[in-house]
């Protein structure tokens, strides 16, 4: 998930648990400060009603809920009062994005409002899951306001025009056009070379997405933006690159200075067993075949599964200079993922290229 710089600063419990009494009771002092009927009390009991048993995303959707139910106002006239509230009170991403959410399901009928309603919050809680339901349905119109947004002297609406429009949000829902190649090029054309690092690494982020599915239009964007130059360019481009450079693309390689395929192994050496819970140390020497770049990378493989990992980057000044990388990989069970016991196979990628590989066996612990 991705949100504002310093909303998520040293917090001890799960995020879903920032959603609780205090939030609603923020969110509340807002709009009845903006609207005197709001019966607060009667909004905070219900928003907090059952959310102990409640993941983050419906304890969202439930606030939001009650929100609707003690703010019983037409859309536009309920969406003044929350563009009134976000100035009366501190919100934040835990008290805001109930209110974000509202106008995402209560809204789409009213695009103009909505969207103003959405860029005054945003600041306060970002309304990147929140514009997808109004790209799907609008889409020109609504990519027309957002074009604006790219041009506005706030960095979190500059942002949330190009996070908001990413092919492939993290929980955001899918809008199927926006994995099209083109529509979205003018909203990063504005903000490639953002003064914000926090847009831009939302710019580098959008364009990693549309490599996933158009990796030769993402290589030829960061390209032209190259040649056109400007400050901060150099950073967006390795950060947009990442995902092109672990899957070993030759036009990716370029971007960053590396020859597709150079370089070479003199030695891998690994443990013949790890257990389940442990971590597989190893030493790989590589050796340069060219002065230039070389980008490393390693894979862990069994039946049905290959996944790909940094290992470094280093910068050869001749033919022949040798570099030694060591690496400790973790097997830690973690909930998203079950590694079984078994035969792995490790191999060590230099510059998009298998280079070495090697065998070792996962035991239980």
């Amino acid at each position: 998930m991705s949100v504002p710089p310093g909303t998520l600063s040293a917090v001890a419990q799960p995020l879903k648990e920032l959603i609780n009494t205090d939030s609603a009771r923020a969110l509340a002092d807002g709009v009845s400060a903006a609207w005197p009927p709001f019966e607060s009390e009667r909004f905070v009991s219900a928003a907090t009603a059952g959310l102990g048993g409640m993941e983050l995303k419906d304890r969202v959707r439930h606030v939001s809920a009650a929100l609707h139910e003690a703010l019983p106002l037409p859309f536009p006239e309920a969406a003044a009062v929350l563009r009134d509230a976000a100035g009366r009170v501190r919100l934040d991403m835990w008290s805001g994005w109930p209110a974000t959410e509202y106008v995402a399901t209560r809204g789409v009928e009213h695009l103009d409002s909505a969207m103003a309603t959405l860029a005054v919050l945003t600041p306060h809680a970002t309304g990147e899951f929140a514009v997808r339901p109004f790209l799907d349905r609008y889409r020109d119109d609504a990519l027309k306001i957002m074009y604006g947004w790219a041009g506005s002297g706030d960095e979190h609406l500059r942002r949330l025009a190009s996070e908001g429009s990413r092919p492939r949000l993290p929980w955001g829902s899918r809008v199927r056009w926006l994995m099209e190649p083109g529509p979205t090029l003018p909203i990063l054309d504005l903000l490639r070379d953002d003064p914000s690092e926090y847009v831009r690494r939302s710019v580098a982020n959008h364009v990693n997405d549309l490599a996933k599915d158009h990796p030769e239009t993402a290589v030829g964007l960061l390209a032209r933006w190259r040649d056109e130059g400007g400050s901060h360019i150099e950073r967006v481009v390795r950060h947009a690159v990442r995902g092109l450079l672990r899957t070993g693309h030759p036009g990716a390689l370029s971007l960053v200075g590396a020859s597709h395929g150079s370089g070479s192994i003199e030695s891998l050496d690994l443990a013949a067993e790890v257990a389940v819970g442990g971590r597989l140390p190893f030493a790989v020497t590589v050796l340069a075949a060219a002065p230039g770049p070389l980008v490393l990378r390693y894979a862990v493989s069994r039946d049905g599964s290959r996944r790909v990992f940094h290992l470094g980057e280093r910068v050869a000044t001749a033919a022949g200079e040798r570099f030694t990388v060591t690496k400790s990989h973790s097997f830690r069970p973690v909930t998203t993922r079950v590694e079984p016991p078994g035969p792995r196979v490790l191999e060590i990628l230099v510059n998009g290229a298998v280079r070495a590989s090697a065998g070792f066996t996962l035991v239980d612990g």
